[in-house]
């Protein structure tokens, strides 16, 4: 129980980095949460600000998750063949705490850049999966939303071929269904044909 409470803790306080919060308010002496659709995430700072600022706090996102899981690994010499449970359990706790950051009154991002990070700190390959992945939905889609089905989705069917056990499982299936929820409000644009397409927002901020 002690190790549970250390691993979340450290995941929740690296989640906690708020890039999308920081950049723009010192470089833009903007909060992002009160542009675009209202959250510090990565894809509302390429809405409300470019993509160049948004790739910076993408790879922001990415890299705190990444450094949060390798961190457990060092401390406690395990790797996801030994204690997947531990490591998984740390990289939810990055997601949420990117999601709920207690120092901006749990109000942060969708934790979807976080996710991709986690994959890449337990595994550079699923990482490299991870990106195709997004990458490749949210192109088809021409939505960043739908990619993310696609991600998460992606992170239930590779811990249940890697047989993990239950509760890797569980949180791959908790994090599935925690973006889905973060997303909704996207999914309803989506259908009242108002949610911004990827294409559109590269030809207006890619000069």
């Amino acid at each position: 129980m002690q190790d549970i409470l250390i691993v979340s803790l450290i995941g929740y306080l690296f989640g906690n980095v708020q890039a999308a919060y920081l950049i723009t308010k010192h470089l833009k002496k903007a909060d992002i949460r009160s542009y675009g659709y209202g959250n510090a995430g990565a894809s509302n700072v390429v809405e409300s600000f470019g993509i160049k600022y948004g790739l910076v706090v993408a790879f922001i996102d990415i890299l705190k998750a990444v450094l949060s899981i390798v961190l457990i690994k060092s401390l406690y010499s395990i790797s996801l063949d030994t204690n997947p449970t531990l490591l998984y359990i740390n990289g939810f706790s990055v997601i949420l705490g990117h999601v709920f950051p207690f120092h901006m009154n749990f109000k942060g991002g969708k934790g979807t850049a976080s996710l991709i990070g986690v994959l890449y700190g337990l595994n550079f390959f699923y990482g490299l999966i991870a990106m195709a992945v997004i990458i490749g939905g949210t192109f088809l889609t021409d939505r960043v939303a739908l990619g993310t089905i696609g991600l998460t989705l992606y992170w239930i069917l590779l811990t249940q071929f890697l047989n993990l056990g239950f509760i890797p499982l569980l949180i791959s299936i908790l994090m599935c269904l925690l973006s889905l929820y973060l997303h909704l409000p996207n999914y309803k644009r989506i259908l009242n044909n108002t949610e911004g397409r990827l294409s559109n927002v590269l030809k207006k901020k890619v000069k």
